[in-house]
């Protein structure tokens, strides 16, 4: 695959800034898209052009749906995105399409603040997915991010793309790892590329996989960014860390970082080292297979 080459983009960047006037009067867009070029990056720019990298993310032809949930997460992906297309090594097209799953105005008027801030032309539609969702018994989340998810490739695929980018990190990547051992019984992550199965010829990618939430929370604070903090309305209070499983997962891996600083990348790891002579039973799509299946064929380690 052709690899996006970080280090031209970087002389790029560094010929950009020499030549800059030093008084030149910029838009708070074009500073906060600057400061990915400078203070951020090699803690958000340089790994979100290595996911690409890494997983073949991108390829030429591609026209992408860069989805914009409202939150700070897909708005700096937005921003990755539209850096990336200005140095032109990949032949692909962005839209940017943000959802509006029955957000309350406040919610509505903050979304919009920042399309504007960001000086970002969007498609916005509604779904309405909040009208079901609270209806459900118990947790709803599980079909909330269903239909969300079905809605963006729906509209994506009507706009003409043949995949959709949503903002999650190297955070919620570990962390769905740890939920799914905790509260499931089964090793699994977030995969950063999935083809639908229900909609044909559209992949869902995550660009940000190698970005870690600490930076993402420096760079909205250095420039001065305001987000919607959360848009369900069964929520109460999204700044509690014990308001959810994943909060609390979030809580433990920041307590198992203060014994040991390596965790969360070990976590991260751990799924690309499975040792399947050392797996009591896996899976490969449906099927599943235990290690008695190999066991005759396994060398003894004694």
């Amino acid at each position: 695959m052709d690899k996006i080459d970080i280090g031209l983009i970087e002389k790029e960047i560094l010929n950009q800034v020499v030549l800059e006037k030093p008084k030149k009067v910029r838009t708070k867009a074009q500073e906060i898209e600057r400061s990915l070029n400078t203070t951020y990056r090699n803690t958000i720019f340089k790994p979100f052009v290595a996911g690409i990298n890494e997983y073949d993310l991108i390829k030429d032809g591609d026209k992408i749906a860069v989805c914009i949930s409202g939150g700070k997460d897909s708005m700096l992906m937005a921003m990755c995105f539209r850096q990336l297309l200005r140095h032109k090594q990949k032949n692909f097209e962005v839209v940017f399409l943000s959802m509006d799953p029955g957000y309350n105005q406040s919610n509505k008027e903050q979304v919009q603040r920042n399309l504007d801030l960001f000086e970002i032309e969007a498609t916005i539609f509604n779904a309405n997915i909040f009208e079901v969702t609270t209806t459900v018994d118990g947790s709803p989340c599980y079909l909330c991010a269903r239909m969300r998810r079905g809605h963006l490739y729906n509209q994506a695929q009507q706009l003409g793309c043949n995949k959709i980018a949503l903002g999650h990190h190297f955070d919620d990547a570990i962390e769905t790892i740890l939920m799914g051992i905790l509260y499931n019984g089964r090793i699994q992550t977030m995969m950063p590329k999935i083809k639908s199965k229900n909609f044909d010829g559209i992949e869902l990618i995550r660009p940000m996989y190698h970005v870690q939430e600490k930076a993402i929370l420096n760079w909205v604070a250095y420039n001065d960014l305001h987000f919607i903090q959360c848009g369900c309305p069964l929520s109460e209070d999204c700044d509690d860390p014990k308001s959810s499983k994943r909060g609390e997962i979030k809580q433990l891996i920041k307590s198992l970082k203060k014994d040991n600083i390596a965790a969360p990348q070990n976590i991260f790891k751990s799924v690309y080292n499975v040792n399947l002579d050392a797996i009591i039973g896996y899976k490969i799509g449906d099927k599943q297979y235990g290690f008695l299946d190999r066991y005759d064929d396994i060398d003894s380690d004694v």
